[in-house]
């Protein structure tokens, strides 16, 4: 059976995007494959964590997760740290990894922006480390934002390096998996960013535990221009926040970007924001109740995270004991 592997960084606020280009996706990935969802908190790393705000985030992540509808009976959901695989075989694979292939990754230049040279070496390196969360798996396939497209053909090109210098066709190659209409969601106070948990406007995202009487305020509050909505897709090229609506609306009300445009085409933006704040309280107002239940009960979700690290080790280990054997190690 194919197997898919994916995570998201526990570094709080998640959001409308967080939910439409990752978490919805992987519930119908459910019936099809055997899933590996983490909660990658060693990548959070990367970055200064308050350690407290961590572990609530990585709860919070897992409780999303749960909430949204991923059932952790049928699903391997677990934190990264609690599977010391993932380090021991990052190290195989970084001895590898010609650094000519990590200066290639722009996320790296994006984060570290002017001060690279106090950038962190795991800010660096880590494309290394997750292209190691998905080969100590096997994982067939990748569920990814646009954005990280880059990251796992890295990991293809690492699983092919260890390939050929042991002679032998030990990790498979995974293929990446974007899905849907909504697959990037921007801001709402500026359709050419990205909704970033990290933006210093609070109107500019959705959280998904945000109240529906905030949601609703957010729609009405996110940007547009004075045109009507025009009646095809090709007219909003030039129009980046009505076009990241009419997405929005589109993935939440599972339709098409065109089926969706074609309900509202030359109606003002007042009576779409009134359905899609419809849509996204009805969608996200469910998923922000359950989330603050579960967020409740914090020894639930360590329960849950648990049993999915030791599902992860039973998978992992044994992989893990082949490289380090396929790479020479003594393991007596």
């Amino acid at each position: 059976m194919n197997r898919i592997f994916s995570g998201i960084q526990p570094t709080g606020n998640l959001h409308l995007g967080n939910y439409l280009g990752a978490i919805r996706n992987w519930i119908d990935l459910q019936n099809e494959f055997e899933c590996i969802f983490c909660i990658v908190d060693l990548h959070a790393l990367t970055q200064p964590q308050d350690p407290a705000e961590l572990r609530g985030s990585t709860r919070e992540v897992t409780a999303a997760y749960i909430a949204a509808g991923i059932d952790p009976e049928r699903c391997t959901i677990f934190n990264q740290s609690m599977v010391s695989a993932h380090t021991e075989l990052a190290w195989l694979l970084s001895c590898l990894t010609p650094i000519g292939w990590l200066n290639r990754m722009t996320q790296f230049k994006e984060k570290a922006g002017k001060h690279r040279e106090m950038a962190g070496l795991g800010l660096y390196a880590y494309p290394v480390l997750m292209a190691a969360d998905i080969l100590l798996y096997k994982a067939t396939h990748v569920p990814v934002g646009e954005d990280q497209k880059q990251h796992i053909e890295l990991a293809r090109d690492i699983a092919g390096a260890f390939n050929r210098r042991y002679e032998r066709d030990f990790f498979p190659l995974p293929e990446p998996q974007i899905f849907g209409t909504a697959t990037r969601v921007m801001s709402l106070r500026d359709g050419t960013k990205k909704m970033s948990k990290s933006d210093s406007s609070d109107y500019s995202r959705i959280n998904l535990t945000d109240s529906g009487e905030m949601i609703a305020l957010k729609i009405r509050r996110a940007k547009t221009d004075p045109e009507p909505l025009p009646s095809t897709i090709a007219d909003l090229e030039h129009r980046p926040e009505a076009d990241n609506l009419i997405g929005i609306y589109a993935a939440l009300c599972g339709l098409s970007r065109e089926d969706a445009l074609g309900k509202f085409a030359g109606r003002n933006f007042s009576a779409f924001k009134e359905a899609l704040s419809e849509a996204a309280v009805e969608v996200l107002g469910r998923i922000g109740d359950h989330m603050r239940r579960l967020m409740a009960e914090p020894g639930y979700i360590d329960g849950v995270l648990r049993c999915g690290a030791e599902r992860a080790r039973a998978i992992a280990e044994p992989v893990l004991r082949e490289a380090q054997q396929i790479s020479g190690l003594l393991r007596p």
